[in-house]
C-alpha cells in the first residue's frame, strides 16, 4: 500500500499550482466583483488559501525526490 507522499505529484506541478491559485484568486475577485463586492472578496481569498497548501505539499514532494536519487 502506498503511502499519501508516495501518491503526490511532481514538485514542479503543485509550485505551478500554487502560482496559478493566486492568478486564480485575483482573477476571480476582478470578474466577480460586479455581482456582490463581499461575496466576491470572499471567495477570492478562498482561492487564494489553496496557495500554502500546495507550496506545502510541493516542498514534500521535492524532498521526497531529493530523496530518491
Amino acid at each position: 500500500m502506498e503511502t499519501l507522499t508516495e501518491q503526490l505529484p511532481r514538485s514542479t506541478t503543485l509550485y505551478t499550482a500554487a502560482f496559478a491559485s493566486v492568478a486564480l484568486s485575483i482573477l476571480v475577485w476582478l470578474l466577480r466583483r460586479g455581482d456582490d463586492r463581499a461575496s466576491a472578496e470572499r471567495f477570492g481569498i478562498f482561492v487564494g488559501l489553496w496557495a500554502p497548501t500546495l507550496l506545502i505539499l510541493g516542498k514534500i514532494a521535492e524532498d521526497r525526490e531529493r530523496t530518491r536519487l
